[in-house]
């Protein structure tokens, strides 16, 4: 993982997991605080800064990740290519490319800001709610995935009609297709007009 100056408070050395903050925020995305991660999920939430990363390949297929059964939120379910938190005083940039690297084991050979959306939304299973402001990435991803299977269940790559058959039929998280909704314009730009975005 890259070292900064955001990464390094929250990279333990002796192998102990440090408790994870997040960035609280105000309406307009700027920082107010920060909170421990599990305790900004309790109902109702604490609005709070996060990203989500759209990758697409040569052939403008949106790649898909099915989070792992293991995770505390949303096991099982799929999901957008990428999703996380920033660490307080991490630009979310920075925290989009180094997530993707984590559980992906891939960097994106383009990387681009989509805006943002805020968003409230309650996970029936797990009793949590997102409450975020979340920053918008879209990208291209060239090399093959290495998952780590801590945090990635499965992946695939699909069409705008696959996502709509598999939409149906799987279970996806919660906010999927409102951070999906909110990037469109930015997918179409990256993807163009034949990739049906």
């Amino acid at each position: 993982m890259p070292i900064t100056p955001a990464t390094a408070t929250h990279n333990s050395s002796n192998g102990t997991a440090d408790a994870i903050l997040l960035e609280l925020v105000d309406e307009n995305g700027v920082t107010i605080g920060t909170a421990e991660k599990l305790a900004a999920h309790q109902p109702p939430g604490q609005l709070h800064r996060a990203f989500s990363v759209f990758l697409f390949d040569e052939r403008g297929r949106l790649l898909l990740q099915q989070r792992a059964l293991g995770k505390y939120h949303s096991p099982g379910v799929w999901s957008n290519t990428c999703c996380g938190h920033p660490y307080p005083g991490e630009a979310p940039f920075a925290a989009a490319a180094r997530r993707t690297f984590e559980e992906l084991g891939v960097s994106p050979s383009l990387l681009a800001e989509a805006g943002t959306v805020r968003y409230n939304h309650p996970d029936p299973d797990s009793g949590l709610v997102e409450q975020e402001y979340n920053h918008l990435f879209v990208g291209l991803v060239q090399a093959p995935l290495r998952p780590d299977a801590a945090e990635v269940g499965d992946t695939a790559y699909v069409t705008p009609a696959e996502l709509a058959e598999r939409h149906a039929k799987d279970t996806f998280s919660a906010w999927f297709m409102t951070v999906l909704d909110a990037a469109r314009p930015a997918v179409r730009e990256l993807t163009g007009p034949s990739a049906g975005w």
